[in-house]
């Protein structure tokens, strides 16, 4: 039964859009030379790429977020203090250490994708599957040990690029380094696809969101596979990081930031609702952040920074004002 409750935040969600809709448009059309046809469209060439990307990655990191916070059972865990980005950029160095920046699998975008699609997606599932069902999902381990992983993938990652080649080191570095400014748009159509596919895939274990959120045991009780279903949601969490990071790089915090942003203003456990209102918010500070960067700061700061330090700020708030269960 529809409350008025659920009715308001629809209202919330529209004029979340409408926002969107706005920040997207001033975006594609701040400081565009409309006299000069040619310069118009050139403008608008340039900036589209830039526009899907930022709203894919928005869709996919707040998506993401709020499913691996189900599956933890917790509100300030997400993907990146467990060390996943760092986890999708150890792998990235590895194959291009390995292959060398001159190969096939470096030069070509979407196949470098794919190989780290399916390294990342194995070894991810593989560690933080055996990993939660370890320590019974208790988020004050989980948080423990990914922090351990992040430092450990991070070593492994700079000692490979400390005895690689500068050449390639170089080459690499571009990818490495979150930024709008320069989006790997090659990626944008598999990307599109791979993750139509994963949606079509998970339909079922997605639609079981608001039933993990009640725990293990009365998920079970209610005739959940939990097991099987965490797994595959995971799995999903994985790939869409992976997708995120391969287009624009790791950016720490978003995730956070957009996903107890959602909760905050929709005040619901419905799964649908939070996933919309979180990818929303990640396209309207994304998109705004850009336009900032672009025409105040002149590129001279990249957003990853702001959300990064903003990030980092609004986790130490939750930690600080969660109540005490």
């Amino acid at each position: 039964m529809r409350t008025k409750a659920y009715y308001r935040n629809i209202q919330k969600l529209v004029m979340m859009a409408l926002l969107a809709v706005v920040a997207a448009a001033a975006y594609m059309l701040v400081e565009v030379n409309f006299n000069n046809e040619r310069l118009f469209f050139y403008a608008l060439k340039l900036r589209t790429p830039k526009l899907i990307v930022m709203v894919i990655t928005a869709f996919v990191i707040g998506g993401a977020s709020l499913v691996f916070q189900s599956v933890i059972n917790n509100t300030i865990v997400t993907p990146c203090l467990l060390g996943m980005n760092s986890l999708y950029t150890l792998i990235h160095t590895a194959v291009v250490f390995c292959a060398g920046s001159t190969s096939v699998l470096a030069n070509n975008a979407n196949l470098s994708f794919a190989v780290d699609l399916v390294i990342m997606g194995i070894t991810a599932t593989v560690i933080y599957g055996w990993l939660f069902k370890k320590t019974n999902y208790n988020v004050l381990y989980v948080l423990l040990i990914g922090t351990v992983l992040t430092s450990f993938f991070s070593s492994i990652q700079s000692t490979l690029t400390r005895v690689m080649d500068p050449n390639e080191y170089d080459n690499l570095l571009s990818t490495l380094v979150a930024s709008f400014s320069n989006v790997n748009s090659e990626i944008i159509l598999f990307s599109v696809v791979v993750l139509g596919v994963l949606i079509f895939v998970l339909r079922k274990d997605l639609a079981l969101l608001d039933v993990i959120t009640l725990g293990r045991q009365q998920a079970v009780n209610l005739g959940v596979d939990y097991d099987r279903t965490i797994r595959r949601l995971l799995l999903g969490v994985t790939i869409c990081i992976a997708v995120a990071t391969a287009m624009v790089g790791p950016i720490s915090f978003l995730g956070l930031i957009i996903a107890n942003l959602s909760r905050q203003l929709l005040q619901t456990f419905r799964h649908r609702q939070l996933s919309l209102g979180s990818a929303l918010f990640g396209t309207i500070v994304l998109v705004a952040g850009q336009l900032i960067v672009e025409h105040v700061f002149t590129y001279s700061i990249p957003v990853s920074v702001f959300i990064t330090v903003g990030g980092g700020l609004y986790f130490l708030y939750l930690l600080l004002t969660r109540r005490r269960v």
